[in-house]
């Protein structure tokens, strides 16, 4: 036998059993019938046939990798938490994601990045599910389900129809902010590893001292100043000839040994300011000035790992953003409240009741819960299990301050945000367009929306969104009506419409 044959083990069952052959079935004679009682064939049809669990509902396509954080400064003064004192260093995981994509879509689509982080926390797993921009398209989270269809596929036909995004977007005034992000140079990164990340949400934080603060996450790249991107035929030639262009760039890059990296920044809130800041801090749809609350550092994020099965380490992967360690909370931001519940909620379904006992899910800290059976379940119980109890069980020890407590009273009413001063869905989107983005950023900028709205948007919805751009920015949205106006010369509707239209017309009759 020769030294690698001695080398190479034996191929098994699942059970361990030494498997015979790869390549032969048990059959009845060489030619002769296949015979039920060949297990390690069957074991590997049937297993076969359940390879695939459900992707998720959005962010079904993404990538991610193993790092540290690192606390580099200290911020104790406003957080107890473990994970962000001095010195800390934690294990981390992060998976990069689009929002609309089904599992198998391109990388390089225009859409949303996720960018969700998971620490390893000796408090308990700390969860930060974030993306690329620092707000979103609407905060109410009964329209997300609505939002979510209206950017995924037409019920008849199955496909991505541009027509009822705008319809969406433009019947939903505070996606206005979110859509200059999406329409501009953020809506497609170059890559994942030079792109930032965001809470978006605000959170809450307490101190030893149980003295509270509000504060917003940043994650800003090391690899450049965050901005980078692909065009619109770049990204397109690319979904043709490289699907997972950004997969494998990331993946390609940390097995060379070239470590991306993050800074992790905060902007942080008095508590007592959040009662008269002249916008709503807790609306999802804005981002605080960084002149009334610039950025400070905390730490260091450094992806050095990649995956080693990934169906086990990033599609099984789950984010929630319930978990909170102490020092850490959630806010009045309704739609981080929301999600507080469905991301678990989505993990059970996927997954199934038992996800947290998967590896890559499972704290590294120690878990004393009551929770008990149910499939899948893998680690072991013991009596009692039930609180209260006298058998020496574990017991809820509540800690004096806890973040995400906060004063509310009030009838229950189903009403918007109050408004506040300087509460509305368009200036910060108007000052992104004339205040952030530079001559060419905004040519490009009109250019993707133009692109965007001359491939089967009805002439209704064109309407409204040549509205909805003025409101942004005159200039802006007079650009981008000539533009569509010209690009169609003259016609009422971008091409293909017709086809939608009439496809529409029969299914009402």
């Amino acid at each position: 036998m020769t030294d690698d044959k001695k080398r190479v083990p034996h191929t098994t069952t699942d059970a361990g059993i030494r498997v015979q052959s790869e390549e032969h079935s048990l059959t009845v004679g060489p030619d002769g019938p296949i015979v039920l009682n060949d297990h390690y064939l069957l074991e590997q049809m049937a297993n076969f046939n359940r390879e695939r669990i459900p992707e998720r509902q959005p962010h079904a396509k993404g990538g991610g990798a193993f790092g540290h954080f690192e606390v580099t400064a200290d911020v104790s003064k406003y957080t107890k938490a473990s994970v962000f004192q001095p010195g800390a260093k934690v294990d981390t995981l992060v998976r990069f994601s689009t929002v609309a994509g089904e599992r198998g879509s391109p990388d390089t689509w225009r859409d949303p990045r996720g960018f969700s982080v998971k620490m390893y926390t000796e408090e308990g797993n700390f969860d930060m599910v974030g993306n690329n921009t620092p707000i979103f398209f609407i905060r109410d989270p009964i329209k997300f389900q609505q939002f979510i269809r209206s950017q995924k596929r037409r019920a008849d036909n199955d496909l991505r129809d541009h027509d009822m995004q705008w319809d969406f977007w433009t019947l939903s005034p505070e996606s206005a902010h979110q859509v200059t992000y999406l329409m501009g140079d953020r809506g497609i990164p170059k890559s994942w590893r030079e792109m930032n990340g965001y809470s978006s949400h605000t959170y809450s934080l307490v101190n030893a001292k149980g003295e509270k603060f509000w504060v917003k996450f940043h994650f800003h790249t090391d690899q450049g100043d965050g901005n980078a991107y692909l065009s619109q035929d770049e990204a397109d030639k690319l979904a043709g000839s490289d699907g997972d262009y950004h997969r494998r760039d990331l993946f390609n890059a940390i097995a060379k040994g070239d470590h991306p990296s993050w800074t992790l920044k905060w902007q942080i809130m008095p508590y007592e300011d959040a009662k008269t800041y002249h916008i709503n801090p807790f609306d999802l749809t804005k981002v605080w000035p960084h002149a009334d609350y610039p950025l400070i550092e905390v730490g260091k994020l450094v992806l050095d790992r990649n995956p080693t099965d990934f169906h086990a380490q990033i599609e099984q992967a789950a984010f929630e953003p319930n978990n909170m360690v102490p020092g850490v909370g959630l806010s009045p931001d309704k739609m981080l409240l929301a999600r507080g519940f469905s991301y678990a909620d989505a993990h059970r379904a996927r997954l199934g009741g038992n996800y947290k006992q998967i590896p890559v899910n499972k704290p590294q800290s120690p878990v004393n819960s009551y929770s008990k059976d149910g499939a899948m379940r893998v680690e072991n119980v013991s009596d009692p299990v039930y609180a209260p109890n006298s058998y020496g069980g574990p017991s809820a020890q509540p800690a004096p301050e806890e973040a995400g407590l906060w004063h509310s009273d009030g009838d229950m009413v189903r009403k918007a945000y109050t408004l506040r001063e300087d509460d509305d869905d368009f200036s910060q989107a108007g000052t992104l367009v004339r205040d952030v983005m530079d001559d060419a950023a905004r040519a490009r900028l009109v250019d993707n929306v133009v692109g965007h709205l001359c491939d089967g948007v009805s002439e209704k919805i064109l309407v409204r969104a040549f509205e909805y751009w003025r409101n942004i920015d005159e200039e802006t949205g007079k650009k981008i009506e000539k533009g569509v106006r010209d690009k169609l010369g003259g016609k009422s509707e971008a091409p293909g419409m017709a086809s939608a239209e009439s496809i529409r017309k029969e299914a009402a009759e």
